[in-house]
């Protein structure tokens, strides 16, 4: 069991426990749940026919009264319309400001859950259950919560912190290839961005068993590279800007394609090369840096080619990104694998970054 601990501002303070099989001992963390009588868990109907019963069965176990919440799998349910229903469901059930609620998911859950969790009632405790690699090594921590409006990703939200994480790796086991193959876009990022070890240690795998079987460390890592940089900036007012390493052509590419042709770790994966090749010929990063880095993508299964999309739509969906600052848009960029730092573009540099 790896347990990691979370501090922020105003002194609030998390644990993140990562252990294979922790979703059958819920019951055994009566300590964790005291506080609370009613619990809506919220998950997705891919993840509910796995996990739902499991964790209904362990959290009665400690005289909880539990409610679910069963949303459609995908992009599409992180919205207003969908965030609304909710809140009219939770209304039914009754909820009050003393209740919990369990993102039990992936990103999109945990995203949603916890924008649901900020808002309703002016903010309810929520507790992160992630069963996707992506929100494992990623979502889960550090309190960003938020969902689309139209094809604009995470425009709307919050910065709300959980009450807890709990993260059972054994989940990635009825994770299909696909999307095991999007959170490894997350974990590669972590190695660019803080730790050429665990870099190399992606590379030394030869067959997917083996990175199966070093998960928990894996998971581990990448979550205390992580809340060693909220604990620093919440906010995102400095080094958090960091973890946006391919996010900024990445979200172009998922919006542009609808949330459709490319997940998230996928067009993160396209993002992170296409910002290596620029401030590679702009004499920023090594070559060797990048030549690992299409390696790496490519043992994988990543793509790193930018798809080819119409400028003028790019343009439009570039202008929506959050992460402006009037025409100035902050840019991580990787001098060498494990090592990261902004710099600052223009409007029309960033531009440049999709021919």
């Amino acid at each position: 069991m790896k347990e990691i601990v979370c501090t922020i501002e105003n002194n609030h303070q998390y644990n993140i426990i990562i252990q294979n099989g922790l979703l059958d001992q819920i019951g055994k963390l009566a300590n964790l749940f005291d506080k609370y009588k009613n619990v809506v868990i919220i998950t997705d109907k891919n993840v509910a026919k796995y996990y739902l019963t499991k964790v209904k069965k362990q959290l009665r176990k400690l005289g909880l009264d539990v409610y679910a919440i069963i949303i459609t799998p995908g992009e599409i349910s992180k919205s207003l319309a969908e965030t609304e229903e909710i809140y009219y469901k939770l209304q039914d059930i009754g909820v009050t400001r003393t209740d919990l609620i369990i993102a039990l998911g992936g990103g999109v859950v945990g995203d949603l859950a916890g924008f649901v969790a900020a808002t309703y009632l002016r903010g309810i405790d929520f507790i992160q259950m992630p069963t996707s690699l992506l929100a494992m090594v990623d979502s889960s921590v550090g309190g960003k919560v938020g969902v689309d409006l139209g094809f604009s990703k995470n425009i709307i939200g919050s910065f709300y912190q959980p009450k807890l994480v709990l993260t059972d790796p054994k989940c990635l086991e009825t994770l299909p290839d696909k999307y095991l193959t999007d959170g490894m876009g997350e974990v590669i990022k972590y190695g660019c961005i803080s730790s050429s070890k665990l870099f190399l240690r992606l590379m030394s795998f030869q067959y997917q068993e083996d990175l199966l079987e070093d998960m928990e460390e894996i998971i581990a890592k990448c979550v205390t590279i992580k809340r060693n940089v909220v604990e620093a900036d919440e906010k995102e007012s400095g080094i958090r800007r960091i973890l946006n390493f391919g996010h900024t052509i990445g979200h172009v590419v998922e919006s542009y394609f609808k949330f459709k042709r490319f997940t998230h770790g996928e067009a993160v994966a396209i993002g992170m090369y296409q910002i290596t090749k620029m401030s590679t010929q702009e004499g920023i990063t090594t070559s060797k840096a990048l030549e690992n880095l299409r390696y790496i993508l490519e043992t994988y299964g990543l793509p790193w080619e930018l798809p080819e999309m119409d400028k003028n739509k790019v343009i439009e969906i570039l202008s929506k990104d959050k992460k402006f600052e009037g025409d100035t848009l902050n840019v991580c960029v990787i001098p060498k694998i494990g090592q990261a730092e902004i710099v600052k573009i223009q409007k029309d540099q960033a531009i440049q970054l999709f021919k």
